[in-house]
C-alpha cells in the first residue's frame, strides 16, 4: 500500500468516490441504453436528445450542445439522425439559426422514453428511504457544485499555462 506524507493509506482508485460513482453512472447509462435500444430503437444521446428538445422547445444545435454537455459535431450527427427518421424537425429561428422540435413521431417516442426514464428512476429511488432518498439529492447537489468549482479552477490553470 502506498502511504501519503502523513503516513495514512492512499486509498485504491476501487474506493475512491468519483470512481465509484463513475462506475455507478455508467452501469445506469448502460442499462438505460441497452432498454431504450430494445423498446424504442433509439440510442442513449438519441434518447437524451429528445428529452433536452421537449423540455425547451426553443433550442437550436448550439443551445443543445451546450446543455447536452457536448461537443456541437456529436449533438449535430445526433440530430441529423433523428431529422431522417422522422422524429425532430429543424425550423427557421432568428437570424441563420434553425430552431429544433419534435414531430408528432418524437412527441409518441418522447412520451414512451420519459415513461420508461421514470419507471427506472422509480425503481432506483424505491430502493431508498424518503431520509437517504433526501440525503443522497443533497450529497449529489453539493458534490455537484464542488465538482463545477474544481472544473473552473483547473479550467483557469490550463489558460495560465
Amino acid at each position: 500500500m502506498v502511504k501519503r506524507d502523513d503516513g495514512r493509506d492512499l486509498v485504491p482508485i476501487s474506493e475512491l468516490l468519483s470512481y465509484r460513482l463513475s462506475r455507478t453512472s455508467s452501469a445506469l447509462s448502460r442499462s438505460a441504453a441497452l432498454r431504450y435500444r430494445r423498446e424504442f430503437d433509439v440510442s442513449l444521446g438519441e434518447w437524451r436528445t429528445l428529452a433536452l428538445i421537449a423540455a425547451d422547445p426553443t433550442l437550436t444545435l448550439n443551445r443543445l450542445a451546450r446543455r447536452a454537455g457536448l461537443d456541437k459535431a456529436q449533438v449535430s450527427r445526433v440530430v441529423r439522425g433523428l431529422v431522417e427518421r422522422g422524429l425532430v424537425n429543424r425550423t427557421e429561428g432568428v437570424g441563420r439559426s434553425r430552431q429544433l422540435a419534435l414531430t408528432d413521431s418524437g412527441v409518441e417516442a418522447y412520451r414512451g422514453l420519459i415513461e420508461a426514464a421514470n419507471e427506472r428512476d422509480a425503481a432506483f429511488t424505491a430502493l431508498l428511504s424518503d431520509e437517504e432518498a433526501q440525503v443522497l439529492g443533497r450529497a449529489l447537489e453539493k458534490l455537484a457544485d464542488l465538482a463545477l468549482s474544481l472544473e473552473r479552477r483547473e479550467r483557469e490553470h490550463l489558460d495560465e499555462d
